[in-house]
């Protein structure tokens, strides 16, 4: 009698396993090599020298006056520990921590900091700002890397990406990028 509840039970294990676990992993990581390799294998950005610079999906930090700054993270940019700061809108630590940022990308005489650079996105890896983030840090970087400001600001305007849904966006590794391809004076 237990044989013939335990036998089927065990067997059902067995095939469920290999189908969910070994078969349908298979064939969905074949299908996407195939259908869209670039994206399967993690949109690496790659330099001149085929160096691994990021990936276009994951943000990353920069730091200092002559780089686009990202969305702060709430994970230090660690893509093990991504998620939220699950800070509520009432706890004083959001409010020091948004209040900390505004100070430091804080531009004379460019009016309040967008919010793209004061909150965190849900993942704390958002790759990408709004153009109004990335123009409001154009004079920042211009003066950093002593080149005009108009240049610069046509490298955002190169950079953003208008999806067929949603907002437009720039990402602060390929701007970046670009960026560092500048030279002075320019």
């Amino acid at each position: 009698m237990m044989s013939t509840i335990v036998r089927p039970a065990v067997s059902l294990i067995v095939l469920m396993t290999l189908i969910t676990g070994v078969a349908y992993p298979l064939v969905v990581t074949g299908v996407a090599q195939v259908a869209f390799p670039e994206q399967a294998n993690g949109s690496l950005v790659y330099d001149d020298h085929e160096k691994v610079r990021g990936s276009e999906l994951i943000a990353q930090a920069f730091t200092g006056d002559e780089w686009f700054h990202p969305r702060p993270s709430a994970g230090a940019y660690a893509t093990v520990a991504s998620g939220a700061s699950n800070l509520s809108p009432s706890n004083p630590a959001l409010a020091t921590r948004v209040g900390d940022d505004a100070r430091k990308e804080a531009v004379d005489g460019q009016g309040p900091v967008p919010l793209n650079l004061l909150t965190t996105s849900g993942s704390g890896l958002d790759p990408h700002l709004s153009p109004a983030a990335a123009d409001y840090q154009v004079a920042r970087v211009a003066a950093a890397r002593h080149v005009s400001a108009v240049k610069v600001q046509q490298l955002v305007a190169d950079n953003t990406y208008r999806p067929l849904i949603g907002p437009a966006v720039v990402n602060v590794l390929a701007l970046n990028q670009r960026l560092g391809e500048l030279r002075v004076g320019q």
